[in-house]
């Protein structure tokens, strides 16, 4: 129960890393709202999860959503103590000479703004409350060129800054505020990246495993999700402006024993626009 009496919102919350994550901190204790535009996936996810739930359409490129969101998290529960942003897709793909200007702005809309956006309505309220915690996703994209489409990367190396920066501002008015650089996990989004199909998460786990340098073990979603969950708890009540990875070591120059990962970045660049699911 390490979130008891604890308050969260999660964008992207219906599916994937979201959903798990979800799920997990419900069970640890935590009211939850989820937040997206998958509305069957996340009212089914809201009922099955209870009464400590609730489900809130939620198109994260636009502002005054997640100012509803986030007002409407506090008006059913009374606080905001942890934002988990999850929200996210590929975005634009494809040589730079080739990508198109609108699909360049579109990812950089969904992926940074939508990240400064909750970060900003957040933070209003957790200032007030001098206590909360903000937690992004980055990606080892944000770390690493190479691993991603050009906005992708972009984008995510704009949100570990992003997280840093706010991080010095609001840890004064008790705000902690982190991001998580995840490599690939087997979730929707990236199923439909390796196989074509977003539902055969069991593919994407095998295409995974033989990528991951971490005893050919793939990357799932709750393995995000605790992440997410100590950046929540109060056990990282000392930690602010930190990107931790959650990525087997890829980022350290690990490599696997089987196909070497790089292998799958052709296919994550070329790729085509998955539509808006999370992380």
């Amino acid at each position: 129960m390490r979130l008891e009496g604890k308050t969260a919102l999660i964008t992207g919350g219906a599916s994937g890393i979201g959903a798990a994550a979800a799920e997990l901190f419900v069970r640890e204790g935590a009211k939850v709202a989820i937040v997206d535009i998958q509305r069957e996936a996340g009212e089914a996810l809201a009922e099955r999860l209870g009464a400590g739930a609730f489900y809130r359409d939620c198109d994260v490129t636009e502002e005054s959503d997640l100012v509803a969101a986030v007002d409407a998290t506090v008006e059913r529960f009374g606080s905001l103590d942890a934002l988990f942003h999850c929200a996210g897709i590929v975005g634009s793909v494809g040589p730079l000479a080739t990508t198109p200007g609108k699909e360049w702005r579109f990812s950089i809309d969904v992926l940074l703004n939508g990240t400064f956006y909750a970060m900003k309505h957040a933070a209003r309220v957790m200032v007030g409350q001098r206590s909360g915690s903000i937690i992004t996703m980055a990606s080892t994209a944000g770390i690493l060129g190479g691993l991603g489409p050009h906005a992708y990367t972009a984008a995510k190396h704009g949100v570990v800054g992003l997280t840093k920066s706010v991080a010095t501002e609001l840890a004064r008015s008790g705000v902690r505020v982190n991001t998580i650089a995840a490599a690939s996990m087997a979730t929707p989004m990236v199923a439909n990246v390796l196989t074509g199909d977003p539902n055969d998460i069991a593919g994407a786990e095998r295409a995974l495993a033989e990528a991951s340098p971490l005893q050919g073990r793939p990357g799932l979603a709750m393995d995000v999700a605790n992440a997410a969950l100590w950046l929540a708890s109060d056990d990282s009540g000392y930690t602010t402006g930190h990107t931790l990875t959650t990525d087997a070591g890829i980022t350290i120059g690990a490599t696997a024993e089987g196909p070497a990962f790089a292998e799958y970045q052709p296919i994550i660049r070329e790729a085509g626009r998955t539509g808006l699911d999370v992380d």
